[in-house]
């Protein structure tokens, strides 16, 4: 018996024989080989490109059931969720179309590594500390880009062949990919392509026995095969990045300064300040509630982010949108259902707005987007009436 080479990549290092499989997340057909090239190597290790965290998503399917919404929004992490969820989205439409399970290939990974009784390394680096690189890696221009492109991917209703989903794991075209992703987010491939080509080749290489097999992306493959002739300090990339200063102080000068010219002008003329002080609440509070009413937020979470945007504007430390999202979850709590259809949700417009998970999520990053609006705008009128009134 043999097995066909296609998007396998040997490699020999000292005594052990590496073997990648360049996968594609939503193909059937890799999902195939990663069982067949298990069943017939029959290696001692097998890596798959999860975290224990995603690896626990697989194994425990309702393990959403748990998740507590307050919390999500208290520890800031909103943002990141929503992210997560509209990424993996087309993904899922993808696996959809095709009538498969995304990341079937992973999952046939950890099952044929059971079978066989190979040890399962989980080799890729835990998705937070991921999150939280991409992040740091950022400016707030960068930011707000990546925020917009990720936003924009909930509305993408693009289709795929399977055919060409195979293409994309061809040496040329996956090139390609890599630059226009290089071109559009420079700073975002280094911690999300080119820092996990380095710990999964790590991993990979310190795998047990003497032959391994690794189950990645394919994106992944020509990057490991340059890294893993390297040696990686696994501890350095899981390293969370420093938190800048610079955030901090601009956040509270911006603040300060406002809060200034609208006193020193009250002082010198209480009308022009009183004209300064209704800018400042109608245009940060109404971008704020716009928000949160395109994300069809209730009545009470919309009034909130009203009310709170020209206040928290002012205290880098807090959110209109975190006091939106709190209200509406308070209102319209998610139940069993709504974390257990989550998956499907996501996989379309309407499921985004429909479930209670993924539209408090949109409050909170919505509100939060039409507050910063509100603030340079409102910010630049309360600047106008100022010099007018010198």
């Amino acid at each position: 018996m043999s097995i066909s080479e296609e998007n396998i990549t040997r490699i020999h290092l000292n005594d052990k024989e590496l073997i990648l499989i360049g996968t594609a997340h939503v193909s059937r057909q890799s999902a195939e080989q990663v069982k067949e090239v298990i069943e017939y190597e029959r290696p001692d290790s097998v890596c798959v490109e999860l975290d224990q965290q995603r690896y626990e998503s697989i194994k425990e399917g309702n393990s959403w059931r748990e998740t507590d919404i307050f919390k999500i929004i208290k520890d800031k992490k909103a943002t990141l969720l929503l992210m997560n969820l509209a990424i993996s989205s087309f993904q899922k439409r993808m696996a959809k179309q095709l009538g498969i399970q995304a990341g079937q290939e992973m999952i046939q990974g950890i099952e044929s590594a059971d079978e066989i009784g190979a040890e399962l390394v989980l080799a890729d680096r835990n998705i937070q500390i991921t999150f939280a690189r991409i992040w740091g890696n950022l400016g707030m221009g960068g930011r707000a880009k990546l925020l917009t492109q990720v936003m924009l991917s909930i509305f993408s209703n693009e289709k795929i062949s399977e055919e060409e989903l195979e293409k994309l794991k061809t040496q040329d075209m996956l090139n390609s990919i890599l630059q226009d992703f290089s071109d559009n987010f420079p700073r975002l491939k280094k911690p999300l392509i080119d820092e996990r080509d380095q710990y999964l080749s790590q991993k990979i290489k310190d795998a047990p026995g003497k032959k391994v097999v690794a189950v990645l992306g394919a994106a992944h493959v020509p990057g490991i095969k340059e890294e893993i002739h390297k040696e990686h300090d696994l501890k350095k990339l899981n390293q969370r990045p420093p938190k800048s200063k610079a955030p901090k102080i601009i956040g509270w000068t911006i603040p300060v300064i406002i809060l200034a010219i609208i006193a020193y002008t009250f002082y010198t003329n209480p009308a022009a300040g009183t004209q300064q002080t209704i800018s400042w609440i109608l245009w940060n509070g109404s971008f704020s509630a716009l928000g949160a009413a395109i994300a069809l937020g209730h009545p009470l979470a919309v009034l909130t982010a009203f009310v709170a945007a020209p206040i928290t504007s002012l205290n880098p430390l807090l959110a209109a949108g975190w006091f939106a999202g709190i209200v509406q979850a308070y209102f319209k709590r998610p139940n069993v259902r709504d974390f257990e259809t989550l998956a499907e949700d996501v996989t379309s417009v309407k499921g985004f707005w429909n479930n209670k998970v993924t539209r408090i999520l949109l409050i909170v990053v919505l509100a939060n987007l039409g507050s910063s609006l509100g603030t340079m705008i409102g910010g630049a009128d309360v600047l106008r009436v100022f010099f007018e009134n010198l």
